[in-house]
């Protein structure tokens, strides 16, 4: 069906997408009551020409990670969904692959949240979207591509987080991350990216390598964890961090939260208004601060 057809999907379907569905504020001044170009574009993670070009046809070939980011603002069903991939030359993921869709209820709770620090992993690590809040407090998420969106790679080879650790810490959590790939990689051995994942980290970092071959226990998951994060404008906060693991899904869902009424909830409500106001500012360029990027 090719460009032509697949830009016409999503402007169809972002005509018929109220802003009360997605967490977008209607406004007063609407003419129409689907979503503006720029509204669905801030929520998939590109930028609004490149969307433009998308529905024009002038654009061909978008990743399978746009058609996703779109497919989930959009709200689509699983059918849509797989219409979509089908239209721009994607075969849609099946179940024998790492998942990496945000079902209608997930979305939902991340609606819920949107005041507050959440980013969503797959169950390889690598980041599937992050709200503003989060980029507000952890840094601007959008920048990040390929394998620059993964943990293990941004912990044993890239450059980290804010978040401060000692020695110990942060050696117990870099195993924590490869023995819980590890058990991910035996979930799903015929997963073509993620075998792709486990030898460009092989090849990058010894350390990877050491721990992929060790010995150590099978890690689970830490459900609660104290964190320092180190904030280029308002200091050091003192963070709870819980990973919520959207079992069916094999999602992982880490929320920041700070004990109301300290210095830290006052720093954390700070760092918030000072990086979406950034965010947004930066976005007068078309590309949207508002979630992880997808854009090719």
């Amino acid at each position: 069906m090719g460009s032509s057809e697949f830009g016409r999907l999503v402007r169809r379907w972002r005509d018929r997408t109220t802003p009360e569905t997605v967490g977008v504020p209607a406004g007063r001044r609407r003419r129409a009551t689907g979503l503006r170009r720029e509204e669905l574009a801030g929520l998939a993670g590109v930028s609004a020409d490149y969307l433009t070009r998308l529905e024009q046809g002038r654009a061909t070939s978008p990743s399978a990670q746009v058609v996703e980011a779109l497919a989930r603002a959009l709200r689509l069903d699983d059918a849509e969904r797989d219409l979509l991939f089908r239209v721009a030359g994607h075969a849609s993921p099946g179940t024998g692959v790492v998942r990496t869709r945000l079902t209608p209820s997930v979305q939902r709770l991340l609606d819920r949240l949107a005041g507050t620090p959440v980013c969503v992993y797959d169950a390889s690590w690598t980041l599937v979207v992050a709200n503003a809040p989060y980029d507000a407090l952890m840094g601007d998420t959008t920048t990040w591509h390929g394998i620059e969106r993964n943990a293990v790679w941004r912990h044993l080879v890239g450059p980290g987080s804010r978040a401060v650790t000692t020695p110990e810490e942060q050696d117990r959590f870099e195993a924590m991350l490869v023995a819980d790939l590890r058990l991910t990689r035996a979930r799903y051995p015929d997963d073509p990216a993620l075998g792709r994942l486990v030898r460009e980290l092989s090849a990058l970092s010894p350390r990877f390598v050491t721990l992929w071959h060790g010995s150590e226990p099978d890690p689970g998951h830490e459900t609660a964890r104290h964190k320092i994060i180190e904030h280029p404008t308002v200091g050091r906060i003192a963070l709870d961090c819980d990973t919520l693991v959207v079992a069916v899904d094999d999602l992982r869902l880490m929320v920041y939260t700070a004990e109301p009424g300290t210095e830290d909830a006052e720093r954390l409500a700070l760092a918030i208004v000072l990086g979406t106001q950034a965010f947004a500012g930066s976005s007068s360029d078309g590309t949207p601060g508002q979630q992880a990027s997808t854009a090719p």
